[in-house]
């Protein structure tokens, strides 16, 4: 990831990519369920639930109802909030990616400055640590 002279930084802030419709409502849905209200409303759910067997009268339907609706809640929110979290942890890891090449470069610039033995092995350490590559300048 090192720069080819005359070239600019990538940094991560730089980056934007456009989400699809499934992404900004993956989004949308994470930050509703991260909520109180949310918590409240499957709390209000379950009260409105537990005197409906009065409603109902058979017991395996009344159970049947209460595992039915919170299996396909889990179900969609699983799948919703993974989406979200694979988004975030690569988010985080090109972040981390340009934090260490960045650090990396530096490094290398002062061992080459002060041309220190050691260091010129740390920056090897490093980059192989986060898995950068050595790029040579154009």
């Amino acid at each position: 990831m090192s720069l080819a002279e005359g070239s600019t930084p990538t940094m991560p802030s730089d980056v934007r990519r456009r989400l699809s419709a499934f992404d900004r409502f993956a989004s949308a849905a994470s930050k509703y369920a991260s909520r109180g209200s949310f918590f409240a409303m499957c709390v209000l759910l379950v009260l409105v639930w537990a005197p409906s067997f009065f409603l109902i009268g058979s017991i395996d339907t009344w159970q049947l109802i209460i595992n039915t609706a919170t299996t396909i809640v889990t179900f969609l929110l699983v799948a919703l909030l993974q989406n979200t979290q694979s988004r975030a942890d690569a988010a985080i890891q090109h972040k981390l990616n340009a934090i260490a090449d960045g650090l990396a470069d530096l490094m290398k610039q002062i061992s080459e400055e002060h041309d220190e033995k050691p260091l010129h092995t740390d920056v090897q350490e490093l980059r192989d640590a986060v898995g950068l590559e050595n790029k040579e300048s154009a």
